[in-house]
């Protein structure tokens, strides 16, 4: 076991990407069969060190196109705005990232797996009533989320920031949460209060938040601008500035195994296998098919309920293990009829984000 998951609570079996920062996802099983993921095998993702959480000393300020521009506290938010919950998944842009490794080397980048994903119970209070509560100008285009986290990617060193549209953040599923599960946030995952954005990237829930500003445009901070960007394929990402490429918003059509393990060594006949979907935007997951003849043939996996709208839904199906080497694969589709693409090379890009190709899961029957 790292020094660092023990330090920030997490299981003993998480892959450690990067310990200052603090990167790490848990094995499948943490997540198999599980709604609300457990505190100690929710990923973390994170850009800098960890920031000193204090609650008495924390405010938040909300600038910008404001009529009232303020400044609160924790204890100010919980006694002047109502506290709403919402359970909602949130994946890395990064997430099965090793999936575009084995297409082609991504230098400077960790090979994250497809656990770098994970469902809470958020408690907060709504952006949107913050927001009308300061008098946002209907005008504005965007909502920018400032950190106190410090991240030395950027050049100078930068405090980690993104932006939304208006128009979602004034969605009531849009948070500043200060509890998940039931637990007041660990430092690691943003305390004493951070953004969740459901439906978006991780990196637009932004953690340790110390300010909102409203404006007419996204913001330029170094990660919104530069760094969460989609380029294409013959692109050398050390010779791209600001602007280039497409800004990662929301979440694709995407979904993995969980169990068994991949590579695992199973009896061979009839096995069940189970994994989740997730879709970002307002779509939903509609349909997981699941083959275990290469794509021959496909069989409709059952669908597990989803806690709400912006929470994942576990799947599961039996396949015939035969004996030897053989591959599962797994695909999802949306409420909008969006597929996830087979092929991962048809996806790959110089810095390995959205990587929703099928699902492959090797097995060895024995």
């Amino acid at each position: 076991m790292s020094r660092e998951a023990a330090i920030y609570g997490k299981r003993r079996d998480m892959t450690v990407h990067g310990t200052e920062p603090f990167n790490a996802e848990p094995p499948r099983a943490a997540l198999a069969d599980r709604m609300l993921t457990p505190l100690e095998a929710f990923y973390c993702r994170n850009h800098g060190p960890v920031p000193a959480a204090d609650a008495a000393a924390w405010r938040l300020t909300v600038d910008g196109l404001v009529a009232r521009p303020s400044s609160w506290t924790l204890a100010g938010l919980r006694d002047r705005f109502a506290v709403h919950s919402e359970t909602a998944t949130l994946q890395c842009a990064g997430n099965r990232r090793a999936g575009l490794v084995e297409v082609r080397d991504i230098p400077g980048e960790a090979p994250w797996g497809p656990t770098a994903t994970a469902t809470a119970r958020w408690t907060g209070v709504r952006l949107a009533d913050v927001l009308d509560d300061a008098g946002a100008d209907p005008a504005a285009t965007d909502v920018a989320f400032l950190g106190t986290d410090v991240s030395e990617q950027a050049t100078p060193p930068q405090e980690f920031g993104g932006s939304i549209p208006l128009r979602k953040a004034r969605m009531p599923e849009v948070l500043l949460a200060w509890a998940m599960n039931g637990e007041p946030l660990a430092p690691v995952h943003g305390a004493p209060v951070r953004v969740v954005v459901p439906g978006y990237i991780g990196a637009r829930s932004v953690k340790w938040v110390q300010r909102v500003t409203v404006a007419d445009g996204p913001s330029e901070n170094f990660f919104q601008a530069s760094t969460y960007r989609l380029l294409p394929p013959d692109v050398d990402p050390a010779t791209t500035g600001p602007g280039d490429g497409v800004p990662l918003g929301l979440v694709a059509v995407n979904s993995d195994f969980l169990a068994p393990d991949d590579g695992a060594e199973v009896p061979a006949g009839p096995t069940r296998v189970s994994g989740y979907a997730f879709a970002g935007g307002d779509r939903t997951v509609v349909r997981v098919d699941v083959s275990d003849d290469g794509g021959a043939r496909w069989i409709q996996a059952e669908l597990g309920e989803p806690a709400s709208p912006w929470a994942w839904r576990h799947w599961s199906a039996t396949v015939d293990v035969r004996p030897g080497a053989q591959e599962i694969l797994a695909r999802a589709w949306d409420s909008s009829a969006a597929l996830q693409p087979a092929d991962p090379a048809s996806v790959w890009n110089p810095k390995g984000y959205v990587n929703n190709s099928w699902a492959r899961l090797r097995l060895h029957g024995r």
